[in-house]
C-alpha cells in the first residue's frame, strides 16, 4: 500500500510543480489557491505513504536512501504549508516545490525494499531525523538566498517586473535566511553527535573519517563559520545568501556522494 500511495504522491508534487512553475512565468496568476490544493493533497498521500510504510517495517522508515530522500521532501512540503498559512507567501511554492518533486523522483529511482534491521539499529532513525530536519532548513536558507539575490539583482538592472512584484521583501528573505540557520544548525549538531554515538555503540569507534562524516563534519564547520559571521561581524543580506547557497551546494555535493556509494554508513 505504501509503494501506491508514493506513487499518488508523484502525481500530485508535479501537477502541484507545474501549477506553481506556471504561476511563477506570470500566467493564472490566480491559481495559487489551486496549487496550494493541490500541493496539500499530495502532502496527505504523502504522509500515507510514510506512516504505511512504517507499519510494514515495524520501524521509523528512516533506514535507506529512499527512505531519507522521502522524507527530506515530506518535510520541505510541510514547512511550505505552515509558512504559506501563516504568511500567504505564494511564490514560496514556486521553489520549494519543484525542489521536493526532485528530491522525490530521486527517492523514486533508489531501491524501495523495506530493511529489516538488527535490534542494535533500531534507534538510528533518530540521528537521520535529526541531520535531515538541519538538511531541510538548510535547504530554506539556500531558497531565501537565492530568493534574495534575484530580487537584488533586479533591483539593480531596474527589471522591476511581474516576478519582482511576486518576491517577498527582501528584509523578510534575509530574516527567514537568518531563522533557518539558527533553526538548523543546533540539529545538524545533534544529528552528528547521536550519529558518533550510535557509531561507537555499533562499531567501537566514534569516527570512521569516511567520505559522509568528513562531508557531514565539513557542512556543520561552514555553517558553524556562517553563523557565527551573522552573530558577530554582521554577515548579512547579500553576503548572507552567497553564503547560504555555496554550502547548500556542498550539503547536495555530500548526499549525492552518500547516494552514489549506494548507502548510508549504517546500512
Amino acid at each position: 500500500m505504501n509503494v501506491l500511495f508514493f506513487e499518488v504522491t508523484l502525481l500530485f508534487y508535479f501537477l502541484g510543480t507545474t501549477l506553481f512553475l506556471v504561476q511563477l512565468a506570470g500566467r493564472w496568476e490566480g491559481i495559487w489557491k489551486l496549487s496550494f490544493v493541490v500541493a496539500g493533497i499530495g502532502f496527505v498521500f504523502h504522509t500515507l505513504a510514510l506512516v504505511s510504510r512504517m507499519i510494514e517495517g515495524g520501524h521509523i522508515p528512516l533506514t535507506s536512501m529512499h527512505e531519507a530522500l522521502s522524507f527530506f521532501s515530506w518535510a520541505l512540503v510541510l514547512f511550505f504549508l505552515v509558512v504559506e498559512l501563516r504568511y500567504r507567501v505564494h511564490i514560496l511554492g514556486s521553489f520549494i516545490l519543484p525542489m521536493a518533486f526532485v528530491s522525490l523522483i530521486s527517492a523514486a529511482a533508489l531501491p524501495k525494499e523495506i530493511r529489516v534491521l538488527e535490534p542494535i539499529f533500531r534507534n538510528v532513525w533518530m540521528h537521520v531525523t535529526l541531520s535531515l530536519l538541519g538538511t531541510v532548513a538548510f535547504a530554506v536558507a539556500f531558497i531565501a538566498g537565492l530568493m534574495y539575490l534575484i530580487q537584488e539583482h533586479m533591483l539593480k538592472s531596474k527589471h522591476l517586473d511581474g516576478l519582482y512584484r511576486k518576491l517577498p521583501a527582501l528584509d523578510f528573505l534575509d530574516e527567514l535566511n537568518g531563522k533557518a540557520i539558527s533553526f538548523g544548525f543546533p540539529l545538524l549538531t545533534l544529528g552528528i553527535i547521536t550519529g558518533a554515538l550510535f557509531a561507537e555503540f555499533a562499531r567501537g569507534s566514534f569516527l570512521n573519517w569516511n567520505a559522509e562524516q568528513i562531508g557531514a563534519l565539513g557542512t556543520w564547520l561552514f555553517y558553524l563559520i556562517v553563523l557565527l559571521g551573522r552573530v558577530t561581524v554582521g554577515w548579512r543580506a547579500k553576503k548572507a545568501a552567497y553564503l547560504t547557497v555555496v554550502g547548500f551546494a556542498g550539503v547536495v555535493f555530500t548526499l549525492v556522494g552518500v547516494i552514489l556509494k549506494g548507502q548510508h554508513p549504517f546500512a
